[in-house]
């Protein structure tokens, strides 16, 4: 996205081609600002801040509650209007978090009060900058303020408690004018308008929430050892890994070195044996979208695991936080919500049983996750579908494969 708010060509490598990804990019070629695979590097074609052109019909982002979320930031300092659609699950996923300060900045939503897909926006030549103190610890609510921001006049800044700050890196890459204060217990992250971007090549670290599901079989699977090469180490994303350690895993990160203006390194994980600990709510935004799968890892812990703070979950591509407790019910483990909170208490030496059906309600991680589940458990796992395990990891299956899993149907 940023690339197509940049002039000129920008070259990524090392792209996760999820279907997100890739619905994302079909977005930016509709929106005018062309971007394709041309070999091992996809390629985008910038157009500038405001630069980008109406589209032909629809953009439909299948799944992508961040590709649908980041691009409203982007259509909001555009002159164009846009029609977004996703699919069945994404259409069920509020988008009134994101539309309330975009709405201030000058975005207008044709369907009034409606905050669920499709929506028509359209954006503005004249966007107000804004001061937005967020309501919770949201990455993608930040960024798609921030992102806005660039086609304002004059700063904009949003205030609120540490989160990802992929988007702040990636916009001083490109040029933009970025400051970040704290205060007090927040941080403060500013962005200057009329911003003037320029393309550049990039590599991208590998994904730690898609590692997350290697690591986690290494752990509970007898006698394996994993190595995974180039993962981001941001200290805004390696909550699962720091929860790892506290739990007594034999987890090493070598070879740190930074790429493309981020910290990452080569991770190593062995089988280990695990106890249960407390994962306090502050650690939440660094690690949101591993719970399903630190829970399957608490299953094969010995103790009581309690992860706190997981409001966010219920509003994911499903109720994460209910649906990861159902699933570890259906397969022995001990697992209850408490308000915000999952506890799993783990079944250490005895094993987890399995032999459940999990419904999946369309999430990818929680297929993933109770796919990873039956590689250790004493009777198989099953889940309902596997088809929108594409959405963000396609090679999936492939690579847990290749070291040793044995997934049927």
């Amino acid at each position: 996205m940023l690339g197509a708010l940049a002039t000129g060509r920008t070259r990524i490598k090392g792209l996760l081609e999820g279907e997100d990804v890739v619905n994302t990019a079909k977005a930016l070629t509709a929106l005018g600002a062309p971007a394709r695979k041309v070999g091992d590097t996809w390629e985008v074609l910038g157009r500038g801040v405001g630069g980008l052109s109406q589209p032909d019909g629809p953009l439909d982002f299948g799944n992508s509650g961040t590709g649908t979320r980041l691009m409203m930031g982007v259509v909001a300092g555009q002159p164009i209007t846009v029609t977004m659609t996703g699919d069945a699950s994404l259409s069920r996923r509020p988008m009134g978090r994101i539309l309330k300060p975009l709405r201030q900045m000058g975005l207008q939503v044709a369907e009034g009060d409606k905050d669920t897909l499709p929506l028509t926006v359209t954006g503005s030549a004249a966007l107000v900058p804004i001061v937005y103190d967020l309501p919770v610890a949201s990455a993608q609510l930040k960024s798609a303020i921030l992102i806005a921001g660039l086609a304002a006049a004059g700063e904009t800044t949003v205030i609120g408690e540490e989160t990802r700050d992929h988007t702040e890196r990636m916009l001083q890459f490109f040029g933009a004018k970025v400051r970040t204060e704290k205060r007090g217990n927040k941080v403060a992250i500013t962005v200057t308008g009329e911003a003037e971007l320029k393309g550049g090549d990039i590599t991208v670290p590998g994904d730690p929430s898609s590692a997350a599901f290697l690591a986690a079989a290494a752990l509970i699977v007898p006698g394996s050892e994993v190595f995974v090469d180039g993962v981001l180490i941001n200290p805004t994303r390696r909550g699962f890994y720091d929860t790892l350690l506290e739990m007594g895993a034999d987890v090493a990160f070598t070879n740190e070195r930074n790429e493309g203006g981020e910290p990452v390194a080569d991770l190593r994980v062995r089988t280990s044996k695990l106890k249960g600990v407390r994962v306090p709510r502050e650690r939440a935004p660094s690690m949101i979208d591993e719970y399903p799968i630190l829970a399957v890892v608490a299953a094969f812990a010995e103790g009581e695991t309690r992860m706190e703070g997981l409001a966010e979950l219920k509003v994911k591509e499903s109720d994460r936080l209910a649906a990861t407790a159902d699933g570890l019910i259906a397969n022995g483990v001990a697992a209850r919500v408490e308000g915000d909170t999952l506890i799993v208490t783990g079944a250490g030496a005895a094993g987890v049983k399995g032999g459940g059906r999990v419904v999946t309600h369309m999430d990818h991680r929680i297929a993933m996750s109770f796919l990873v589940m039956g590689l250790a458990s004493t009777a198989s796992v099953t889940i309902d579908d596997e088809t929108f395990i594409a959405t963000s990891f396609k090679e999936f299956r492939g690579l847990m494969e290749s070291v040793g899993a044995k997934l049927e149907g």
